[in-house]
């Protein structure tokens, strides 16, 4: 058995995994943000709860994993900036001790829902494969020849920060011109808000107003869908930047499928049909269309599953 923690910024959530990754329960709580030992305190708890839901010794557990929003140290299990957690330099490799005596894999979230969506998901059967998370920010994974990918410093996979436009928006990385400009929820409101800086008619102005004077990706979505041409266009705009940054993660990578997840991806065929179109389109005369762009099907559990599988 395995157990996965999916530590976010919200709420912390602790899966128990068989060996080949099947998620079997899960439970969760409110992330105590800035209280290190409070939230290890947590983790351990529910850790013990879900082995107890299904019947399953502390000692029958032969890893657990974290999925961690942030900078860390796999070696020591160290998490050390985690901005959304308010706190720095945190272990967690005795977190779970006593009652589990086993080895503490880290590693960043969305890494982990990439290798979770590879072993439980949308990934399955292939050898390479990209993750591409659609939030607040855009994140990624990256599965080669059936391994995770972190490069030298355990950090690769910040596929957001390909920069698609010169000296473009500023992103909050602190470059100019970045695929997560443009191309997250973030994005695609900023896009929004300078279409409507410019004028004309829009159901994204009472939307706005109706919320408080805050735009939010899924309005620009629904008023698409109502027929604003205003909305359209912006959406057009959203999908040839992430097209972009897809071609170009085609043309470096070249894998088998691209799985899209996070909120945006809510948007489903909508979203995916109008890209795959423009992807097509921005191919090199060199490639083969065998990039397969699905969306990813195991939604917040593919980080659990993902951590519990760290070792693999």
């Amino acid at each position: 058995m395995k157990i996965g923690v999916d530590l976010g910024g919200t709420n912390t959530v602790v899966g128990l995994c068989t060996d080949e990754g099947a998620l079997l329960c899960k439970q969760g709580t409110p992330t105590r943000t800035g209280d290190p030992d409070g939230l290890r305190a947590d983790m351990r708890r529910l850790a013990l709860a879900v082995c107890a839901e299904k019947g399953v010794a502390p000692d029958e557990v032969c890893q657990v994993g974290i999925g961690v929003p942030g900078s860390f140290i796999k070696r020591t299990c160290t998490l050390t900036f985690g901005t959304n957690l308010q706190m720095d330099d945190v272990s967690f490799a005795q977190a779970f001790q006593p009652e589990f005596n086993c080895p503490v894999y880290l590693d960043n979230d969305a890494n982990c829902a990439a290798l979770g969506e590879y072993i439980g998901g949308a990934g399955r059967g292939v050898r390479n494969m990209v993750m591409v998370t659609l939030g607040t920010g855009l994140g990624g994974g990256l599965i080669l020849d059936g391994k995770l990918y972190t490069g030298a410093n355990d950090i690769a996979g910040e596929i957001g920060h390909m920069v698609v436009h010169y000296n473009g928006l500023p992103c909050n990385c602190g470059r100019r011109g970045c695929w997560e400009a443009y191309s997250s929820a973030t994005g695609m409101v900023r896009l929004a808000e300078a279409a409507l800086a410019r004028g004309g008619d829009s159901l994204l102005r009472g939307m706005k107003a109706e919320n408080g004077g805050r735009l939010m990706a899924k309005m620009v979505c629904d008023a698409r869908d109502a027929g604003d041409s205003l909305a359209d266009g912006v959406f057009r705009q959203y999908v040839e930047y992430f097209a972009c940054g897809l071609n170009n993660m085609i043309a470096i990578l070249q894998p088998e499928k691209i799985v899209v997840g996070g909120g945006l991806a809510g948007y489903g065929e909508k979203l995916m049909s109008p890209v795959r179109a423009l992807i097509r389109r921005g191919l090199m005369k060199a490639d083969c269309e065998q990039a397969e762009l699905v969306l990813a099907e195991l939604g917040n559990d593919a980080g659990i599953i993902g951590a519990a599988m760290l070792a693999r």
